[in-house]
């Protein structure tokens, strides 16, 4: 009899199970509806379909990839995030749900310019201008490759007209001011990177996830040129690691911002310090 599409599913995902992959069945899944070229959540209406041979040639060599411990999205190089897929490289972290925070904190006030501050992906930057059509923003990276990845995602929101994307070790080449700056820099500490998940330490760019040092350069660097970069009463949101409120908000205060606070994410966990310029 010939295999269906649902008998490699149950195949792949027992073997990422035995190999102690974190959700086997959703990752097998979302590999094979890749392979079919059917939305995720339409793969239920093919699972008794034989199985393709295209199908056949692919999966297998996905499902080894991700027994690599190579993350689902570095295997089709997308990511969903804020309801629209993201391109992603080698060159750009991986787009995170925790991250969906700082965009709805973003969107909870009025904006018309903003920064965004290593924008890898431009998954950032590119959903805030999606969701505010009069809005313009500029997005910095120091990685080439990172900027062109970013202007790709802006082209396939239909946002591409409406930003910049310069090269840019964070305020170095930017003037003017913003009413937002945003940013989720490096806040890994070099000496945190070997406790990280393989998913991560092995996949995302380096640079992306840390410092090399305490995990705080980012913030003290996005804090200080914080004043000169925000219009009167305009608003900074930075994404943090679930210990470094309490640092990152004193670096804020330092600064001479205003209305700083902390803010959890849906599990709870401290998630992104914001503050303000005052009038």
């Amino acid at each position: 009899m010939a295999r269906t599409v649902g008998d490699e599913i149950a195949d792949g995902a027992d073997r990422l199970r035995l190999a102690g992959i974190p959700s086997p069945e959703r990752d097998a899944r979302w590999l094979m509806a890749a392979c079919l070229g059917v939305p995720r959540d339409r793969l239920t209406l093919h699972v008794k379909d034989p199985l393709s041979g295209e199908a056949e040639f692919f999966y297998p060599h996905y499902i080894n990839e991700r027994l690599e411990r190579r993350p689902v999205s570095r295997i089709l190089g997308e990511r969903e995030f804020w309801g629209r897929v993201f391109k992603v490289s080698d060159a750009t972290l991986d787009p995170r749900p925790e991250t969906e925070t700082l965009v709805e904190i973003a969107l909870s006030q009025p904006f018309s310019q903003v920064l965004d501050l290593g924008t890898g992906s431009g998954c950032i930057l590119v959903s805030l201008l999606a969701e505010r059509g009069e809005a313009t923003g500029v997005g910095t990276d120091i990685s080439p490759e990172a900027v062109l990845v970013a202007g790709e995602n802006a082209a396939t929101a239909g946002v591409a007209n409406r930003l910049i994307l310069p090269l840019s070790n964070w305020y170095s080449s930017i003037g003017g001011r913003f009413d937002l700056i945003v940013s989720n820099p490096p806040y890994i500490a070099a000496s945190e990177m070997d406790e990280l998940a393989p998913e991560v330490r092995d996949y995302d760019p380096r640079r992306a996830l840390t410092d090399e040092g305490d995990g705080f350069s980012a913030y003290r660097a996005i804090a200080a040129g914080a004043l000169d970069h925000l219009t009167p009463g305009g608003r900074i949101l930075v994404e943090i690691g679930p210990t470094q409120g309490e640092v990152v908000m004193t670096l804020f205060h330092d600064a001479g911002l205003d209305d700083v606070r902390v803010h959890p994410d849906l599990d709870g966990r401290d998630r992104v310090v914001s503050g303000r310029r005052g009038p």
